[in-house]
């Protein structure tokens, strides 16, 4: 969430903003309502200035009509503020609805664009592989090698529903050895196993809700199942203060996630590149409020992932998500996107994304400089690892022409093995 007094400092600079995320939001109106919102506060301030001089009177007065007189007054006043705390109140809920769908402003480096088909490419890794055979799809090498079921997991799980069996279970509990190693051995990052069942708090908070709660599984309860271990991450400081030498704080999240698709039928509805269920490894940072930390890190995370893509040897690419593909919070983000050869097309395995306060202003998540004022805290997040989407790329980067799949190098020690898959 944006500072009202910034959005009325700044009403060109958040209307622009808006408009190159192709989001619309009426600041004209906000900003008349917060107009309302400063005018019933200050006349409930004077009232309630009067009310205590009134108190102060009564208690005073000498003679008992004087005393009644004074009585009389604050009855009156008392009714007047009364009123004008009901007409705050509903001012004020119109005031939140509006202020939760403001969206932040994108850096300058954000191109501007229409969809994800106008994201920038500024970076390529690994070279794309060169089959002497025509590819096959994940779908098909994965059923073919006994590795999935697809069927039974939609008679299950119904629709994107799955199982993974044989050296499909084996390949994810491999990548989840060599993922969590991979961090461990990273100075600074906290291993931290969250909530999947999360309060709406939090999701307001990150900025999920009010506006992608068709994509959310919402519990009769009223909570919801998030769809990424940033959610309960960043709700683990929710209204607190840290101090200045904590930071950055940083998570190496896990969880269970669930994402209803609601805006994707008809896309990936094969295979397993797109489901309802899923595990993932998410980075998440609190740092300081600099635009300069922030950078920092987020450069920083993106390339660890690209670091767990490399030691992979997955030919990837890292691309600027456009205005149009950023989120409601997002000041910048990166798509991370792996060769698919099926497809002939890069597909996105990881995210990387920084908010500056737009997520600990919704939190309340805040921090003691050094002079010991309390400022909120800068935020980023970015995918460590999703599975089983990653098994799309592996499997058919590493397609063999018997249709069996080579176990890349750094996996072959947590399996056990060089080929996974059983000969045609």
């Amino acid at each position: 969430m944006l500072d009202i007094k910034f959005i009325r400092e700044n009403k060109d600079i958040v209307i622009a903003g808006a408009k190159k995320k192709r989001i619309t939001v009426d600041i004209d109106a906000l900003l008349a309502l917060d107009d309302k919102r400063r005018v019933l506060q200050a006349s409930i301030d004077e009232k309630r200035a009067e009310q205590n001089i009134a108190s102060k009177a009564i208690a005073s007065a000498k003679e008992e009509e004087e005393r009644q007189e004074v009585i009389s007054k604050m009855q009156t006043l008392k009714e007047i503020l009364r009123k004008d705390e009901e007409s705050l109140q509903e001012v004020m809920k119109e005031w939140r609805a509006l202020m939760v769908t403001v969206p932040n402003v994108p850096d300058m480096s954000v191109p501007d664009g229409e969809s994800d088909k106008d994201n920038k490419e500024v970076k390529k890794w690994g070279e794309i592989p060169a089959f002497g055979f025509e590819p096959k799809s994940h779908v098909e090498l994965l059923l073919s090698n006994g590795m999935a079921d697809y069927e039974r997991g939609s008679k299950v799980a119904g629709f994107r529903g799955y199982f993974l069996k044989n050296d499909g279970a084996r390949l994810v509990w491999a990548l989840n050895r060599f993922v969590e190693e991979r961090f461990m051995n990273k100075s600074g990052f906290t291993p931290l196993i969250v909530p999947s069942l999360v309060r709406r708090e939090p999701f307001m908070g990150t900025g999920y809700l009010p506006q992608s709660e068709e994509d959310l599984y919402k519990t009769q309860d009223g909570d919801y199942l998030a769809g990424t271990a940033e959610v309960g991450s960043m709700a683990y400081y929710m209204d607190e203060i840290l101090e200045k030498k904590d930071l950055p704080i940083k998570f190496f999240a896990f969880s269970p996630c669930f994402r209803r698709e609601a805006g994707s039928y008809g896309k990936d509805t094969k295979g397993i590149f797109r489901i309802h269920e899923f595990v993932k490894y998410e980075q998440v940072v609190l740092c300081e409020a600099s635009h300069e930390e922030s950078v920092k890190y987020h450069e920083e995370l993106t390339a660890n992932s690209e670091a767990l893509l490399q030691e992979l040897k997955l030919p990837y690419r890292v691309v600027i998500n456009c205005g149009a593909d950023l989120g409601l919070g997002q000041v910048k983000k990166y798509d991370i996107e792996a060769w698919l050869p099926s497809e002939k097309q890069y597909r996105e395995t990881h995210s990387s994304s920084y908010f500056h306060d737009f997520q600990t202003r919704r939190l309340n998540i805040r921090y003691r400089d050094e002079n010991g004022v309390v400022r909120y805290v800068h935020s980023l997040n970015n995918t460590a690892l999703a599975m089983p989407r990653i098994l799309t790329q592996i499997a058919e980067n590493y397609q063999r022409a018997d249709g069996t799949i080579s176990v890349p190098e750094a996996l072959q020690g947590y399996m056990g093995k060089d080929v996974m898959g059983r000969v045609q």
